[in-house]
């Protein structure tokens, strides 16, 4: 029997991979002009096991962000531009009728491009409901059932999805149990003004950003394996608690929560709290999370979990702000 692999030293292997997230930055930093938080909040999704959920107005590189990770990190990837004809089986892939030259009939299953380490699945909320649930499947089990069989999909598996803010035209709101799979929801705005000057003369001109990989796909699991071994104080673990609970309006002590959230979140957002905090520390060079940890993610990691009701919505509620009330009392 094979003797059971090292572990390695906690520290070193958090300094280690603390440098790798340096030079990650650094890649990234060369096609995206600013939007630092953006990038820091897709790599704690990533570093976390998750998926994010990318939304902003056209034309602020949210896909150039997603291609450029994949580079960066290593990382097979695959693009579906979401439509509203767009079928399931666009997503999925769906299996053929083959005859051989013996004349036997087979089916065989043809993967979509959803059999990839990394999809990119740009303006999702172009696509119909059904379509979008798609990938409930895909993004909760990593695996996709498609005639009765189960196929698995490759490791890691990561989808990053862009998303048009919803009072543009053409576009369906995500269903509830698709949006609590996405770790984050990640609010792109638009950039400074000096990034916004270096970008605009660094895109027109001659050269493009070469860009290389600082890890692979493999590299990428080892270091999600390692960060769920950062331990945790019982006060941050508190904090995340009390603050999730006190997002619910059934189970609140906040009026202001009473009146205007309709439905709140659910425990995936504290496991995900808890998982993104450990990895934002790492990143920092820190070997264990604090509650500002927490409240930094808190507002990506609610925001999707939490819906404004209709009397919240005509007094121009929104909630983010109820957010940032809630987190001030931690």
């Amino acid at each position: 029997m094979p003797a059971p692999k090292k572990q390695p030293n906690l520290e070193n292997a958090l300094a280690d991979l603390h440098g790798k997230v340096s030079d990650i930055r650094t890649e990234v930093g060369k096609a995206i002009y600013g939007q630092q938080d953006v990038i820091d909040e897709t790599l704690i999704t990533l570093f976390a096991g998750g998926h994010a959920l990318l939304v902003g107005v056209p034309g602020l590189a949210k896909t150039l962000l997603v291609n450029t990770l994949s580079e960066v990190l290593g990382l097979n990837a695959k693009r579906i531009q979401c439509t509203p004809d767009l079928m399931p089986a666009d997503i999925l892939g769906a299996e053929v009728l083959e005859e051989s030259e013996s004349g036997k009939k087979s089916f065989r299953f043809i993967e979509g491009p959803v059999f990839s380490q990394l999809l990119m699945a740009d303006e999702i909320n172009r696509a119909s409901p059904r379509s979008q649930s798609a990938l409930l499947q895909a993004m909760q089990e990593k695996t996709v059932s498609v005639a009765g069989h189960t196929h698995l999909l490759p490791k890691p598996f990561h989808v990053l999805a862009t998303q048009n803010p919803l009072e543009q035209e053409g576009t369906y709101p995500l269903p509830e149990a698709q949006l609590d799979r996405f770790m984050m929801q990640i609010n792109v705005t638009y950039p400074d003004l000096a990034d916004e000057r270096t970008m605009i003369l660094a895109t027109t001109g001659a050269e493009s950003p070469k860009l290389k990989s600082i890890m692979t796909g493999d590299e990428l699991m080892d270091a999600q394996a390692l960060l769920k071994r950062i331990p945790v104080g019982d006060k941050v673990v508190d904090s995340i608690l009390t603050l999730v609970r006190r997002a619910r309006p059934d189970q609140t002590d906040s009026l202001e929560i009473k009146e205007n959230i309709a439905w709140g979140a659910g425990p995936r957002a504290g496991q995900t709290l808890l998982a993104c905090a450990k990895v934002r520390a790492a990143m920092d060079g820190r070997l264990t999370p604090s509650i500002d940890d927490v409240v930094a993610l808190a507002p990506a990691v609610l925001r999707h979990r939490m819906m404004t009701n209709f009397k919240a919505r005509a007094a121009g509620h929104h909630v983010d702000e109820l957010i940032e009330n809630l987190i001030k009392d931690l």
